[in-house]
């Protein structure tokens, strides 16, 4: 992350809308910083000082920026406990948004292992907002991961139209943390695709 986050530059787009690379990594050090602050993402009431703590951070020099992310979690934050359950997801989608928002971007490999893991991620953060759904939806991996890991969500909805979603893992990832520069295939009924396609996504 921090390898690519210099290479573009602090002035650079990301996939974050209005956001620079600049903005992102900012982002990245009060989140692993101020745990206090972070948590702002999910309550709006506290929002504003998290926005106003991350514009503090992107007056520091870049270099500082990259090296504050390279440390990781300072001792005191929770997140340099629990890394790789809370930011697995975190730096895979941050660093997809500045490899994709660059032109002519080619998805990157990642071994089977990591892939069975951040399918996980991916099927448990798409159920959140895809129970909403007055559809049957089925999530679903590429052919070479076994049929085992398809994952329906449960929505209630015994006699609604049935939806396929399927990509492959990181794919899957990204399109359900709210990103479009995915290749993801929804198939099915169209009122399905509808609704599926409509429901708000991301965290």
């Amino acid at each position: 992350m921090v390898a690519t986050l210099r290479a573009a530059g602090p002035d650079a787009p990301t996939l974050c809308e209005g956001w620079t690379t600049r903005d992102l990594a900012a982002h990245l050090v009060v989140r692993e910083g101020r745990p206090d602050a972070a948590i702002g993402v999910f309550v709006p009431a506290l929002a504003p000082r998290l926005e106003e703590l991350r514009l503090r951070e992107c007056e520091r020099e870049w270099d500082d920026l990259l090296s504050r992310i390279d440390d990781g979690a300072p001792w005191y934050s929770p997140l340099r406990y629990a890394d790789q359950v809370a930011n697995a997801a975190e730096y895979l989608v941050h660093h997809e948004d500045v490899l994709r928002a660059r032109q002519g971007w080619s998805a990157r490999e990642f071994g089977p292992e990591d892939l069975e893991r951040v399918w996980t991620l991916a099927t448990t953060v798409a159920k959140t907002f895809l129970r909403k759904v007055r559809a049957r939806v089925e999530l679903r991996p590429p052919s070479e991961m076994p049929a085992s890991k398809v994952a329906p969500v449960s929505t209630g909805a015994a006699v609604a139209p049935m939806v396929s979603v399927t990509a492959e893992p990181v794919e899957m990832l990204l399109w359900a943390f709210g990103r479009d520069a995915v290749r993801v295939d929804v198939s099915g009924a169209q009122r399905g695709i509808d609704e599926v396609l409509a429901v708000s996504r991301g965290i």
